[in-house]
């Protein structure tokens, strides 16, 4: 079990496969990229593979999402999944997503024992698309969703990030056409990590600001006391459901006090916390003579020591060194 000293148990494994994507949104990285990571410093398949068995059979993990940067650029990815799949007990399965490459990729990853997709959508309009992501890859997107729905990779979930001056316009418009297309809108806050640390608290949009747009069209039911566990997101039932929409307002409503995530980064570092500063090498005991027990224990205080919180409130926030893209979403 993987329990740290405030009583949280982690369960939710996150495991980044790349630190690269096809993609250059502007709250994430610079335009030109970063400098990504070696071949020689990422886990390889069968390294992953082994960990995510170690989490699973010795750790109590129940739940692995792959993440990047982008996992679909990942070549071994189908494989990965199958061969995790096939573990016992067999966790739940999911990936997320910016989607390009999802549309002749779906189906395979269904068959290999993928459960479901979370896809990063920030907008309907193509031409903010661009200038967020810049790329013109909009439709690529869309196409890509639609394909994971087919496939039966659901329910299909649409992370959003509203941006000041770019879509912060577009909540209802986003919601209406998620509900339409019998998908699961996610708002995110804008987090402070993106590689050229030009986030500001002042500005931002948070989660009080998608709310209130929000019921300029639509009412909204919280959820009931109790029901959302440990999910980041809080959660509305839109116009008395059947649909619900969710909001993770992880600078201004922190869900730290019920985490129970923990997370692999491509090149094999323990991270207790997205927010986390410090990390734990578990790449060199891999590469090393390290049994399976060895490694779980080398987890297990890694995620003994994580803190109370993420301390984004605290006025004195140090942004981790690591962007997004190189811990995993």
């Amino acid at each position: 079990m993987l329990i740290d000293t405030y009583g949280r148990v982690a369960t939710d494994l996150r495991v980044s496969l790349t630190d690269r994507c096809n993609l250059r949104c502007t709250y994430c990285m610079p335009e030109e990229g970063l400098s990504w990571l070696a071949k020689p410093d990422l886990l390889t398949d069968d390294e992953i593979v082994r960990l995510v068995r170690i989490a699973v059979t010795d750790l109590g993990v129940t739940e692995v999402r792959f993440t990047g940067g982008e996992p679909l650029l990942r070549p071994g990815l189908t494989g990965i999944v199958a061969r995790c799949a096939e573990l016992e007990p067999r966790p739940q399965l999911s990936l997320t997503t910016n989607g390009i490459g999802l549309a002749r990729t779906a189906a395979a990853l269904r068959d290999a024992g993928l459960d479901r997709v979370n896809v990063s959508l920030d907008t309907l309009r193509p031409e903010v698309f661009k200038t967020l992501t810049r790329r013109d890859r909009h439709q690529d997107v869309l196409d890509g969703m639609a394909a994971a729905r087919a496939a039966g990779l659901t329910p299909v979930k649409v992370n959003s990030v509203l941006m000041p001056g770019l879509n912060q316009d577009e909540a209802p418009d986003l919601l209406a056409w998620a509900i339409e297309q019998d998908y699961e809108l996610r708002f995110i806050e804008q987090m402070p990590l993106d590689a050229q640390h030009g986030w500001k608290r002042d500005g931002m949009i948070t989660a009080d600001d998608i709310l209130a747009s929000l019921r300029t069209r639509f009412a909204l039911t919280p959820e009931t006391a109790g029901e959302r566990g440990s999910a980041p997101a809080e959660r509305w039932a839109v116009d008395g459901g059947p649909h619900t929409v969710g909001v993770i307002g992880s600078v201004t409503r922190p869900f730290c006090r019920a985490c129970d995530r923990t997370r692999l980064t491509a090149d094999g570092q323990v991270r207790t916390c997205l927010f986390a500063t410090e990390e734990t090498d578990l790449r060199a005991a891999l590469r090393g003579t390290a049994s399976d027990a060895e490694i779980a224990e080398i987890w297990r205080k890694a995620m003994w020591g994580k803190k109370a919180g993420s301390g984004l409130d605290d006025p004195d926030f140090l942004q981790p060194e690591r962007p997004m893209s190189a811990i995993g979403g």
